[in-house]
């Protein structure tokens, strides 16, 4: 009862105002922050939409957040989310709240405070006044949340994912110099920069020579969810361009725009980011602690015909 008399205030008070700030549409309505932010499986971290100079570490890695019995729960990951932790992820500090106030103690990061301001029934904006910085969360629940949506929506950090992308299929289509290109690599130094070897099937990871360098460009496509458009710019000029699908979190289909050609890659080496350095992951993984967050301001185009 209190979550629909909740929404029936938001319904008519959204006619007039533009955002809800929390100590009035919870606190005084009788609904304590600390049910309502716990009454959400995930809070998804809508990073893209960040604003102010400043930065909370671990938020900046986090693609989720839970905050669940006063223990806070992150989603460093894409790959294997929705499966580490039961869903929720890594422990990973401790919360509380008072007033309109998110109190939290991260284990390597430390204590951070937020204000928090309600936007709609499902979404909030967290301030840290000290730190200059705002970060928007949308509220699921573990089993409606759009796992496809977290995937496209931060795809340049899912093929970061992994050490390298080995291809194993190819399809159709006329050949091309690309046909010689048997791994790819997208780094997590930042989010722009590719790699490309002829390595034969099969070399370890750590032993291969990245044969080329170059630029790429990930966009989005009018009217499409489930689609991206790569392009690769190598540095020795040359450009290929292709529709890019996640089939699942160790897979993706590149297809080639000019050959018409269809190559399957497969993630290598899984590298799990985390809080510290006792977690479990479902899959083999490389440790690292250092990635994080960058906004990403992606162009849309049309659907090529």
């Amino acid at each position: 009862m209190k979550r629909i008399k909740l929404l029936l205030v938001l319904l008519i008070s959204g006619v007039t105002l533009t955002s809800c700030v929390v100590r009035n549409e919870i606190v005084d309505d009788g609904f304590a922050l600390s049910e309502y932010i716990s009454s959400y499986d995930l809070w998804y971290v809508d990073y893209h939409r960040t604003t102010g100079s400043g930065e909370v570490p671990f938020l900046s890695r986090a693609f989720t957040i839970s905050f669940l019995n006063g223990t806070m729960y992150t989603n460093n990951n894409i790959v294997d989310v929705g499966k580490t932790g039961n869903g929720f992820g890594i422990a990973v500090g401790n919360y509380g709240t008072y007033g309109t106030a998110l109190e939290t103690r991260h284990d390597i990061d430390g204590y951070f405070e937020f204000d928090v301001v309600q936007l709609s029934s499902n979404e909030i904006r967290i301030d840290d006044l000290s730190q200059n910085v705002s970060y928007y969360l949308v509220g699921y629940q573990v089993d409606t949340f759009d796992y496809d949506m977290l995937f496209y929506d931060n795809i340049e950090y899912f093929l970061q994912e992994f050490k390298a992308w080995e291809r194993t299929d190819e399809a159709g289509g006329t050949p091309t110099p690309f046909d010689n290109e048997h791994y790819l690599k997208f780094t997590h130094e930042n989010d722009v920069t590719f790699y490309s070897s002829h390595d034969p099937f099969g070399t370890n990871v750590d032993y291969i020579n990245w044969d080329f360098e170059g630029s790429y460009i990930v966009r989005n496509v009018t009217g499409e969810n489930s689609l991206k458009y790569l392009t690769l710019n190598y540095d020795n000029g040359d450009t290929e361009e292709f529709d890019l699908t996640v089939i699942n979190d160790e897979t993706i289909r590149l297809k080639h725009v000019s050959s018409r050609t269809t190559y399957i890659f497969s993630g290598i080496e899984f590298i799990q980011y985390l809080k510290g350095e006792k977690t479990s992951t479902t899959k083999p993984a490389v440790r690292n602690s250092g990635r994080k967050r960058t906004k990403i301001e992606r162009e849309t185009v049309p659907k090529r015909k």
